[in-house]
């Protein structure tokens, strides 16, 4: 299994910038990783930090239209019956579902940064007939620093990209709490502005 993804990440090494960019669209190995591996790539100069930007800013929003898009046509049917095939665990879907019907539209942009929604939390969105271009803003926004974090933690690891996750952990935990402080105020807030009116 380890020489499969090492030779993944050989193929995406070749495709440079598009490599990532597919990396992150097809997701079979997490976001985190595949922008590490792009953070190394730039420290052998490979490719530029502008070009690994863009790249993975494009992919990963590409990634999650594509879970939108299986929301609005697709629906929950659909995901409990093939959503294994696509990575998709029942539960990280009832957690995301849940998220959504509480605090609404404004929790794609935070939940990016929450473990177990993150994944799963544009299929509620696209369920809900969210409109398309509120989700992409959002979905960029959150992209953004995401992209930056992994692919700066990645140049700061070089040739040890794969220790990421041990690596990361620091920097995610403060970010974790800082997005769901900001749900909790988003939901607050707008609790209060239904009853002011």
């Amino acid at each position: 299994m380890k020489e499969l993804i090492l030779s993944i990440f050989d193929i995406l090494s070749q495709l440079g910038y598009f490599g990532i960019a597919l990396g992150l669209m097809v997701e079979v190995i997490p976001s985190e990783i595949v922008l590490s591996y792009g953070g190394y790539l730039i420290s052998t100069g490979k490719i530029n930090f502008l070009g690994a930007l863009i790249a993975g800013i494009i992919g990963g929003t590409f990634a999650q239209l594509f879970l939108y898009w299986i929301g609005v046509y697709g629906g929950r049917p659909f995901l409990d019956k093939y959503g294994k095939f696509l990575l998709i665990k029942k539960s990280h879907l009832d957690a995301s579902e849940k998220w959504f019907q509480k605090y609404g539209t404004g929790v794609i942009f935070s939940a990016r940064f929450v473990p177990i929604i993150r994944h799963a939390i544009s299929i509620p969105a696209g369920i809900a007939k969210m409109p398309l271009s509120t989700f992409t803003i959002y979905t960029v926004a959150a992209m953004v620093p995401w992209t930056v974090l992994f692919l700066l933690l990645g140049m700061k690891l070089g040739e040890h990209w794969r220790d990421i996750k041990q690596f990361a952990q620091p920097y995610i935990l403060p970010i974790i709490i800082i997005a769901v402080v900001s749900i909790v105020i988003y939901f607050l807030y707008k609790k209060w502005k239904e009853r002011a009116r």
